[in-house]
């Protein structure tokens, strides 16, 4: 099956300004897309380092806000973080709103979970790079015991509760967790702890290593139910290069705008890229 088209970026560059993202957000909509997603940076390094993605003036929302906004303003679009550096939250501060997201939105929330990799971002929020993945592992399974054990109880090396709960819960059963990252670790850690993987921008042939390292991985640690796969492609679209991502297994392309669009050349991207004219799947 053809893949679903997401949108990238709505909560930075033009789809800051909240009018605009509500534009895009029910353009998108309309258009068929099946996902918006946010990106998540606290801090940026300034002066700009070679590691760090954007410029430190680039506006960034905060994504659970940006969610929410989101949430208000559709219907039907699911909603992606993609990814919340775990590390460097609270877990359940987040938990409490990833929650409330989720209930809002009537369920269309996506989890998506990154380790993080600007260290001066990670060191300004008080986070030593070095044990970050134990620590975003940690809060992931001290979030879920939050979200879905009947008395909630935690003991691990960064975090520990018990006697103590919250609600509402999530609306969804169980809130899809998105797994990102390039590492052998980010795919043991989507086989193990995911429901689905994340790669961004991401060509044809790096995509075919990554999906053929994750069967391998699953296969390993005998993984019985599928792993969803979301690629932000870094090339053009067209027909025949989706027919191409889907050959290889991506079930969603989530589609990046350039960083410098106006609010109208934003519209313009969005409709260029709807999944009619890609030949992509519509939403269900």
């Amino acid at each position: 099956m053809a893949p679903t088209i997401g949108l990238f970026s709505m909560n930075m560059n033009a789809a800051a300004d909240p009018a605009t993202a509500e534009r895009i957000a029910r353009l998108a909509e309309r258009l068929g897309y099946d996902s918006l997603w946010v990106g998540d940076h606290v801090v940026l390094p300034s002066p700009r380092t070679e590691a760090s993605p954007l410029d430190p003036g680039t506006p960034l929302l905060d994504p659970v806000v940006a969610l929410t906004h989101l949430a208000a303003r559709t219907e039907q679009l699911l909603l992606g973080a993609g990814c919340i550096v775990l590390p460097q939250r609270n877990p359940l501060v987040l938990a409490k709103q990833l929650a409330s997201v989720d209930v809002l939105s009537s369920g269309r929330l996506l989890f998506g979970v990154g380790v993080g990799y600007l260290e001066p971002e990670l060191r300004a929020l008080g986070v030593d790079p070095r044990d970050r993945a134990r620590r975003a592992e940690e809060y992931l399974e001290a979030m879920e015991c939050l979200w879905y054990d009947k008395n909630p109880a935690f003991r691990g090396t960064h975090t520990s509760f018990e006697a103590v709960d919250a609600h509402p819960r999530p609306a969804q059963t169980r809130i899809p967790v998105v797994i990102g990252g390039h590492s052998t670790a980010a795919h043991r850690r989507a086989v193990t702890r995911g429901d689905a993987w994340f790669g961004y921008l991401m060509g044809l042939r790096a995509t075919a290593q990554h999906v053929a390292g994750l069967r391998a991985l699953a296969a390993e640690h005998g993984r019985d139910r599928p792993l969803h796969i979301s690629v932000a492609p870094a090339r053009r679209l067209g027909p025949e290069v989706v027919r191409s991502y889907r050959d290889l297994g991506v079930d969603r392309l989530v589609v990046v705008p350039p960083v410098d669009l106006t609010a109208d050349q934003l519209a313009e991207f969005v409709e260029a890229h709807a999944p009619a004219r890609l030949g992509a799947a519509p939403r269900p």
